[in-house]
């Protein structure tokens, strides 16, 4: 059941991430960074306050990074339970190979040499 609630969250959080990630404008987005304009000479971009959506998107990562975890922790624990992923598969018997009607070579008899 913790896992069904985990996984909800989960997606719910991927899908918020990508709705903010898409509103959010570029850093140095403005048409003087594509020709060169001192917007464009800082690494990263001009450093301005911390808006609403920068925030809620380093929430959301956050959020994304405990499901994800914890997620990962629940799997492992439960295939420590029931054991490899394909135990429950139905195995194939291994037949003999096909023979082949080419003679083999005798080891015993030389090999003709040119």
């Amino acid at each position: 059941m913790l896992t069904v609630l985990i996984t909800i969250i989960h997606v719910i959080v991927c899908l918020f991430i990508i709705i903010v990630v898409l509103l959010q404008s570029g850093q140095s987005a403005d048409i003087a960074a594509a020709f060169g304009g001192a917007g464009s000479q800082t690494a990263f971009g001009p450093r301005g306050a911390t808006t609403v959506l920068s925030k809620a998107t380093t929430w959301a990562a956050v959020i994304f990074m405990l499901t994800s975890i914890s997620l990962s922790v629940f799997a492992s624990r439960s295939s420590h339970a029931t054991g490899s992923v394909l135990s429950n598969t139905k195995g194939t018997t291994k037949s003999a190979p096909a023979p082949t009607n080419q003679p083999s070579p005798n080891p015993t008899t030389p090999t003709p040499q040119k």
